[in-house]
């Protein structure tokens, strides 16, 4: 998928993440799904994103094995 689309999918994710709070679990785990693509792609993650991810995963108590 080409870059500029997986960074459209993130900003509907965050907009879905305001609209729909209660979905949020759900969410987390599509954005994570889009920042590994861009991780696969060998792009480089801004750091707010890298952050949101950090942030999500303690308020979700995923630990990274």
């Amino acid at each position: 998928m080409a870059l500029e689309a997986i960074k459209a999918e993130i900003g509907l994710l965050f907009q879905e993440m305001v609209n729909q709070p209660e979905d949020a679990h759900q969410i987390q785990e599509q954005l994570r799904e889009k920042l590994a693509e861009l991780r696969a792609m060998g792009m480089p993650l801004p750091a707010d994103l890298v952050e949101l991810e950090q942030r999500l995963d303690e308020d979700f108590g995923v630990s990274k094995a």
